[in-house]
């Protein structure tokens, strides 16, 4: 009788996980000569990536220089310390800092990954020393399907739909602005909103999905076909069961599953774990999350694979798992969407907490934060402002005509009806704010009194309780065509309506300890051989802080890069033709 186990293969560098920090090492060995094989436990790639708004912090990138900004590292080291207090790392933020101008260049010159500049993004923390007002963030440019190859394209994780319209992802700046512009008649946002859709409806006749990539399935899409370019191997349902050692204790490869059933992957360079770090882990959430008692209390915008395998997998080496950051994971907002089919969605409430016309509200009746920060600030002030005990929840109230012109949580405006999200009960409607408070258990008289007090100081455009609307960053977030403030508006004209929110992630920022290179640290300190870390797998550079908009695409996909360099031998940066003077494809 035959033997049917699968004969090992052998490669230079063996990449588990397929979001950005394990796409962008496995690129970057490949482009320097290195054969690659990526493997990822879901039957598609992109992890929370594809999920996410796809923009990365990377200050003193070329396209900033390219625009005329140019600003020196110590500015960027400057406000990252008074950002991080004592969680500032500096050996790694200095490999960060380097590296990611640098990794920018080399992936949009070198590779099918191009970006467009993030030039009104601002730093969350403005009114710190060091603080950026834009030009820091770069973002994928959009991407049509249509060019991959279709076994590639299968390969794709599809957009969130609860970020999208109908399956259409929208991408953060002027495409938005245009949706939201059509909302209120105007004719170039109603022919702009008229096309993307019309030509999202053939996709979906043609090819059965979006074929529009904007957001984070552009940056997966146009990591996998800079990995495909290059020869890269990529294996989707294959999840990694158990790292290889030789006798020095260097990691030489991993045993997978597959459809063939378990196969030896040998890496004669090394391994990258980039699987996602532990969101859906319920354990780890419980012993580590705040105010989630059975862990369950607490959504994630990961997908349901992010179970802490890569973490599992570099401690049964030695490798060590840090909790000494600042928060556990990487908060945000988010609301829950019930489906006819029992389904529950999870939305995240990014930008319409900065839109003139709602607060946040506690069953109390009373506001806790200024609604227009981060939305790391939102849980973090929602997290201390809730007693133990309670339930960790609040509301985004709103009247009628914020409802018509920008969205409430996963409701749309005009001209989309509000009746669906009314009959699944996710929106909550009251004639008055009494009644509304009533229908969500928060105290009606409080409520009226907030209420007053916040519309008093909205017309003139002040808040003096929480200072929304004084920074650059909740101002961007605002309306531009609201006075006198942007992001302040009273609430007054019922019918009130109101969105309930809770605590969620993004992903983790407890993870394995790496150094500088991306190599994962043992309990000793000492860095394990032939193992790499990137992505939410390694514990934050930020020190669990969050100093501005994607400082967790930023870093993966820089020390990924990191990664991949070390892993090919490849050591001056100057290799890649990423310096600040060369001509770039904006």
């Amino acid at each position: 009788m035959m033997d049917s186990t699968p004969s090992p293969v052998d490669c230079d560098v063996l990449v588990i996980g397929s979001g950005a920090g394990g796409m962008s090492a496995a690129v970057t060995a490949a482009f320097h000569g290195m054969k690659v094989i990526v493997v990822e436990k879901a039957e598609v790639c992109g992890g929370a990536t594809s999920w996410s708004g796809g923009w990365a912090w990377a200050p003193g990138n070329p396209l900033a220089k390219a625009e005329g900004v140019n600003e020196d590292k110590e500015t960027f080291r400057t406000y990252l310390r008074e950002v991080l207090g004592d969680d500032y790392q500096a050996d790694r933020v200095d490999a960060f800092l380097e590296a990611a101008p640098h990794m920018v260049g080399f992936f949009h010159n070198k590779t099918s990954l191009q970006f467009v500049p993030g030039s009104k993004i601002n730093d969350i923390y403005g009114d710190l020393p060091g603080a950026g007002t834009g030009n820091r963030s770069v973002g994928p440019k959009p991407l049509n399907a249509r060019t991959f190859k279709p076994g590639l394209r299968a390969k794709m994780r599809h957009q969130l739909y609860e970020t999208s319209f109908l399956g259409m992802g929208i991408m953060a700046g002027p495409d938005l602005g245009k949706f939201l512009s059509a909302s209120r008649g105007n004719p170039k946002g109603l022919f702009h909103a008229g096309w993307r859709f019309g030509f999202h409806l053939l996709d979906l006749l043609t090819h059965r999905r979006n074929m529009q990539l904007v957001n984070g399935t552009a940056l997966t899409g146009r990591l996998m076909k800079s990995a495909d370019d290059l020869g890269v191997d990529i294996r989707v349902a294959t999840p990694a069961t158990a790292l290889l050692s030789d006798e020095n204790g260097k990691v030489t490869g991993a045993v997978v599953r597959s459809t063939e059933g378990e196969v030896q992957i040998n890496a004669r360079r090394g391994v990258v774990l980039a699987t996602g770090g532990f969101p859906n882990d319920v354990q780890r959430r419980k012993e580590l999350f705040p105010k989630t008692p059975t862990g369950r209390e607490h959504w994630t915008l990961s997908p349901a694979e992010t179970t802490g395998d890569g973490i599992n997998l570099a401690q049964a080496v030695g490798a060590r798992f840090t909790t000494a950051v600042q928060s556990p994971a990487a908060w945000c907002p988010v609301s829950l969407v019930p489906y006819r089919n029992g389904r529950t969605g999870v939305f995240p409430h990014i930008m319409d907490r900065a839109k003139p016309g709602s607060i946040g509200v506690r069953a109390d009746g009373k506001r806790f934060v200024n609604e227009a920060n981060g939305y790391y600030d939102y849980v973090q002030a929602l997290l201390a402002a809730t007693p133990d005990g309670e339930t960790v929840e609040s509301w985004q109230i709103a009247d009628s005509r914020f409802v018509r012109r920008f969205p409430l949580g996963m409701a749309k405006p005009l001209p989309v009806p509000l009746f669906p999200y009314l009959r699944s009960g996710y929106l909550i409607k009251g004639r008055t704010l009494e009644e509304l408070a009533t229908k969500c258990g928060i105290d009606p008289a409080e409520l009226r009194r907030t209420v007053a007090r916040f519309n008093a100081n909205a017309r003139s455009g002040v808040d003096p309780d929480f200072g929304r609307g004084e920074s650059a960053f909740n101002r961007y977030g605002g309306d531009a065509t609201h006075r006198p403030n942007p992001s302040l508006g009273p609430i007054e004209k019922g019918p009130f309506y109101a969105v309930r929110v809770v605590p969620g992630s993004f992903g983790t920022f407890a993870g394995v300890e790496t150094d500088g290179r991306g190599r994962a640290l043992n309990n000793q300190g000492h860095p394990i051989d032939g193992l790499y870390v990137a992505g939410n797998d390694q514990a934050s550079v930020m020190g669990g802080h969050y100093p501005a908009g994607g400082i967790n695409l930023g870093p993966a996909l820089t020390f990924g890069y990191i990664a991949g360099r070390d892993l090919a031998g490849v050591t001056a940066y100057e290799d890649d033709g990423t310096q600040a003077e060369m001509e770039l494809a904006l």
